[in-house]
């Protein structure tokens, strides 16, 4: 079973393309959606005793989780020491089940792929892509984005430039949704046809 790691920075259209994996029926796991259970799961009561004050009824408040970790590089780390054992731990059990029916391919879907290293836990790695003029203007239509939370967000995330260098594929998000599909697609069945 050959396990694809998707990644791109904020804004690259990485939700679309990781659809169109899904939409071929390709089993595909999310890091963001893995994050979003644990927030009002296993992990919450975890947070709140690292960041008192930051859930309500027992669920992670993102925003004001946000404010807490926000350009504090400390409070960051503390978050992702907590976070990351239980995302992975999520991961390994999707691989292993999909590993078990017989699957062929599998999608990681990780934001922050290279800058957790995490292009070593997968086979090959698709890194989806637009120009940067597109990415901004994406995101800042996003609710509640504003320009100072999108430059915090970009800091954060290895250049675009760096992360196609360590590519194995890469999917250009910058013309019609079709292009993208008719990239996944192709992608796809080079991976398909490899593990026949």
């Amino acid at each position: 079973m050959i396990t694809l790691g998707l990644t791109g920075s904020i804004g690259m259209g990485k939700s679309t393309a990781g659809s169109m994996f899904t939409d071929r029926k390709i089993p595909m796991i999310s890091a963001d959606e893995i994050v979003h259970d644990l927030y009002s799961g296993r992990a919450a009561p975890l947070i709140e005793a690292a960041f008192p004050g930051t859930t309500k009824h027992g669920v992670v408040d993102r925003q004001l989780l946000s404010k807490a970790v926000l350009n504090n590089e400390t409070a960051f780390k503390k978050l992702e020491s907590i976070i990351h054992p239980l995302v992975e731990d999520e991961r390994r059990r999707f691989v292993e089940a999909q590993e078990k029916a017989g699957e062929r391919l599998v999608v990681l879907d990780i934001p922050l792929l290279f800058e957790g290293n995490g292009q070593h836990g997968v086979d090959k790695v698709v890194v989806v892509s637009c120009d940067a003029a597109q990415q901004k203007e994406r995101v800042l239509r996003r609710a509640g984005m504003t320009e100072d939370k999108f430059a915090a967000i970009v800091q954060r995330q290895m250049p675009d430039s760096e992360k196609r260098a360590l590519a194995d594929f890469i999917v250009c998000t910058s013309g019609t949704i079709e292009n993208t599909r008719l990239q996944i697609d192709a992608i796809i069945d080079l991976l398909l046809a490899a593990e026949t």
